[in-house]
């Protein structure tokens, strides 16, 4: 088969696996969410294999252990999260009311210096802006509610979800082996670094930074709550999440606990107590959980990422949203190795390009 086969051949099993998960996305769900968590678990289940325990063995506890972890936060945490997230709606016009007498005063004390025409296009402004932007939180997350809601009513995902697991965890290397022996020959190698490189970056952004995140998140909600700061565990949540993009998750957190505190607290101790979360929470990401679960380089840029994620629930909703992450790592490792491949090559050299025989016999004399 030549090369302009070859291509067109993958084209083409490219655009029916595009195709397929368009027209099948409203029943991937389970069986993605199900790769994903075997894919995570996969080391633990490993890990338990060379303690001398059964493949089957190790992946029914494994199984299990999730499924209850699972359970717990779905009768624990989820509750208190969904009756935070609506205490917060609520309470969303008495803190923009709260907001606006603070800014009044604040106009009161520059009254004076600003001519009245201004002062009054400046209060305009600031009123439209805060109702703007009350309008749009609560739109956000009463759709967040809504969307997390008819997520966990949904019986396929957490009837099917835990079977696919199970299996795909129980069998994972054994369908690794598979689709090794059906990948071409002559590429076989290169197939199988770039491969590697794949899962190196998956393995540091999904497990690493992954856990980084919901450590973070359950660090900053149990630090908050125990603050006093009302919508702690929510707004920890919230912060533990975004933390895969570098100071945004942290600095959204500290922004708006911050702000929350100067409204709930009239001293300043309370406050401080909740900077000091977020603080503390930096410093344990920076120096001990980055370290010793995500390494130097995980190869996935959080712009890209967040591109990826938002590109993916564009096209194939919460399934997209799944799959953004390796299809971006796929994407990424590719583009490296066409840029390596180009850099390599005419293209790039031009009819000049060194011949590295000659280089290194003119280095050798």
């Amino acid at each position: 088969m030549t090369a302009e086969r070859q291509i067109r051949f993958w084209l083409i099993g490219l655009v029916f696996f595009l195709v397929s998960v368009f027209f099948l996305r409203s029943v991937l769900l389970p069986f993605v969410a199900g790769m994903a968590i075997a894919y995570f678990l996969d080391p633990v289940c490993d890990k338990l294999e060379a303690m001398g325990l059964s493949r089957t063995l190790a992946t029914t506890l494994v199984t299990i252990a999730f499924i209850l972890i699972l359970v717990f936060a779905l009768v624990l945490l989820v509750p208190a999260l969904v009756g935070q997230v609506i205490d917060l709606i609520e309470s969303l016009p008495k803190l923009i009311e709260s907001v606006r007498g603070q800014i009044n005063k604040l106009l009161a004390i520059i009254e004076n210096r600003v001519d009245g025409e201004n002062l009054i296009s400046l209060k305009e402004a600031l009123g439209d802006s805060l109702k703007a932007t009350a309008k749009w939180f609560t739109g956000l997350v009463g759709g967040l509610v809504d969307g997390g809601v008819a997520f966990a009513n949904l019986m396929s995902l957490l009837v099917i979800t835990p079977v696919v697991t199970f299996y795909l965890l129980r069998d994972w290397d054994k369908i690794v082996a598979r689709v090794d022996s059906w990948l071409p020959r002559p590429q076989l190698e290169t197939i199988r670094v770039l491969a590697k490189q794949v899962d190196d970056t998956l393995a540091g952004f999904i497990r690493g930074q992954g856990t980084v995140c919901l450590v973070l998140g359950g660090f900053y909600a149990i630090g908050l709550s125990l603050a006093g700061l009302k919508f702690g565990l929510v707004l920890g949540m919230i912060a533990g999440l975004l933390s895969f993009i570098p100071f945004v998750g942290s600095g959204i957190g500290l922004v708006l606990s911050v702000g929350l505190a100067f409204f709930q607290f009239d001293s300043w101790g309370p406050i401080m107590g909740v900077a000091g979360v977020f603080f503390a929470g930096q410093f344990l990401e920076g120096n001990v959980l980055t370290p010793k679960l995500v390494g130097e380089k995980i190869g996935l840029h959080p712009v890209w990422v967040i591109f990826g994620l938002l590109a993916g629930g564009a096209l194939f909703g919460f399934v997209g949203m799944l799959l953004a992450v390796p299809v971006a790592a796929v994407i990424g490792v590719g583009v490296r190795f066409a840029l390596s491949e180009y850099m390599d090559s005419r293209y790039y050299y031009g009819i000049n390009r060194p011949i590295e025989s000659e280089e290194t016999t003119s280095e050798d004399s």
